[in-house]
């Protein structure tokens, strides 16, 4: 059974979604916040698999209620619902430690995937599309770092062996396993466990934060 918390300021589209969610046999919805400071508390409180996070509220909005649920360290996954799919709302929402991002207008079963896959572990963007985000808003990246500086020494990527720093660049870059596999000349079973032992290594919670870190870490340049 997956266990969702509602975060969104609008009474009716907490009330589509609940009633959307409690009609499939594996999900149940444990309550609703009406801002990010309640989300970030009930999250703290209720430990749900996913926290479906509406990035407009009051207060604390939902950006930094999401990066308050990753840096506690809690289990917890969360899907942003952005209002378009290229914005900079998904941008920041990724970056804060989202899982995924979905627009408001996703169909029912789009959404109901989108949050079984984030349960399971698995990223709700393609990487590709991650990259495309990445680039479009790359003027948000902090400034004091030179684009073209050196990315050796960051600690991130010290206990990387040479091929999984190769494969971390070519995820970054937003291929697949199968594009991976068939471009490096590997099996596809091989590629995913150096995937599995980057993700491991850097500490990224799936793909999407590892396509982030290459992106941090100049393996991949705008």
């Amino acid at each position: 059974m997956t266990t969702v918390l509602i975060a969104d300021d609008q009474p009716l589209q907490r009330l589509g979604f609940r009633m959307l969610l409690e009609s499939q046999d594996d999900m149940t919805v444990l309550t609703e916040a009406v801002n990010g400071s309640e989300a970030v508390r009930l999250t703290a409180e209720l430990h749900p698999d996913v926290v479906l996070m509406d990035v407009r509220m009051p207060g604390l909005d939902g950006i930094e209620a999401t990066r308050r649920i990753i840096a506690s360290g809690d289990r917890t996954r969360v899907l942003i619902l952005t209002t378009f799919d290229l914005d900079e709302y998904a941008y920041a929402g990724l970056r804060a430690g989202a899982s995924g991002f979905l627009v408001k207008d996703a169909q029912p079963e789009e959404l109901l995937a989108g949050i079984r896959a984030v349960s399971t572990g698995d990223a709700v963007v393609a990487p590709s599309l991650t990259r495309r985000l990445l680039d479009a808003y790359a003027h948000h990246l902090p400034s004091g770092t030179p684009a073209d500086a050196p990315e050796a020494a960051d600690p991130r990527l010290a206990s990387l062996t040479e091929r999984e720093r190769e494969i971390l660049t070519v995820m970054g870059m937003g291929w697949t396993n199968t594009e991976i596999a068939e471009r490096l000349h590997l099996a596809e079973s091989t590629v995913k466990t150096h995937v599995s032992r980057v993700l491991a290594k850097t500490g990224s919670r799936d793909r999407v934060q590892a396509v982030i870190l290459a992106y941090d870490t100049k393996l991949v340049k705008p």
